[in-house]
Order: C-alpha cells, then sequence, then structure tokens
C-alpha cells in the first residue's frame, strides 16, 4: 500500500508513519507557542508512539502534510470519530508546523484531507470542532467552506482545561 494518499500542487498528504518521529517531535517543540492553547501534540518518543497507536484506519487516520518541493513536514491532519453506518462522518484534526506557517500548506492539506474523506474513504460529513479564538483555524475552516454549526461550551479537555469550541462542518453533496 502505497503511503501517499493524494498530491496537490504544492503539497501532498501521506499517512504519518513511525519513522516521521523525530522530524514530527522536533517541529511540534518548535511549534509549541503557535499551537497553544488550541492543540497538544506529541512532545515525547512516547508519546508519539501512543499518537500513531489512535490511527487503526477504521475510527481514525493520521496524515502529514508534506511539501512536494523536499518534503519537509508542513503539518499534521487527523480524521477521529470515524462513526460509518447512518452517520458516514469524521472529525478533522489540524496543526501547521513553523516555518512553513501562514503560507497556505495548511489550507491545501487539509482541503486534500477532506477530498481523500469523502471520496476515497465515503464519508458523507465532514466536521471541525474549532476554539473561537483560535482566528487562524477559523478562517481556514471558512476559507474550505466549512458553515458554522453552533457553539459548545467546556466541549474539549485540552492540556488538563476544559475549552469552548465552535462546530464546524462541511458535507459532500455529490
Amino acid at each position: 500500500m502505497s503511503v501517499e494518499l493524494t498530491v496537490g500542487t504544492r503539497v501532498l498528504l501521506r499517512r504519518v508513519r513511525a519513522d516521521d518521529e523525530a522530524r514530527f517531535l522536533e517541529l511540534a517543540e518548535a511549534s509549541e507557542a503557535l499551537h497553544r492553547p488550541w492543540v497538544a501534540l506529541p512532545r515525547s518518543a512516547a508519546e508519539f508512539a501512543a499518537y500513531l497507536a489512535r490511527f487503526d484506519q477504521v475510527t481514525a487516520v493520521g496524515m502529514v502534510v508534506c511539501l512536494r518541493d523536499g518534503g519537509d513536514l508542513a503539518g499534521m491532519v487527523n480524521i477521529n470519530e470515524i462513526v460509518r453506518g447512518s452517520y458516514q462522518r469524521g472529525v478533522l484534526g489540524y496543526a501547521a508546523f513553523l516555518p512553513h506557517a501562514g503560507r497556505g500548506y495548511m489550507t491545501e492539506g487539509v482541503a486534500l484531507a477532506v477530498r481523500y474523506a469523502f471520496e476515497r474513504m465515503g464519508l458523507h460529513r465532514v466536521e471541525a470542532d474549532i476554539q473561537p479564538g483560535n482566528a487562524e483555524s477559523l478562517r481556514l475552516a471558512a476559507r474550505l467552506g466549512f458553515r458554522r454549526e453552533g457553539f459548545s461550551p467546556a466541549y474539549i479537555k485540552i492540556d488538563g482545561t476544559w475549552r469552548d469550541h465552535e462546530r464546524w462542518a462541511l458535507t459532500n453533496e455529490s
């Protein structure tokens, strides 16, 4: 099975794998100020191993956004909480890595992940739960056509704190 899932103009999307550990951890550490308090990424080899173990390709898929030019990791995208049957939905998680943040790589990478979810995984709905103060993530979701569906106080526990989230979603109407 190819690790490359889909290719865009400037980035490609592939499954995260064990040999990404060193670079992933290095970039996550360098990007910690960018991510806090929005997301908590693995900080150690043990946390990275647990992170990888979550991705059973049934209920969760873990991917990295890689630059086509050079292959460096620009960010990560997960499709979590995949539910089949009548729902056919998954919940996105994503984060950019410095020094590549703010250059449009994640917009392209998340768009590729959504296309992968709809076309290859057969999902009907992709959701994104975003903290209200995370302006960059909110703008990315809006750029990709996600619609704001609601607000949930104290919705997700991140770094030991229950945080409010806006709920955004996109459906495959084909």
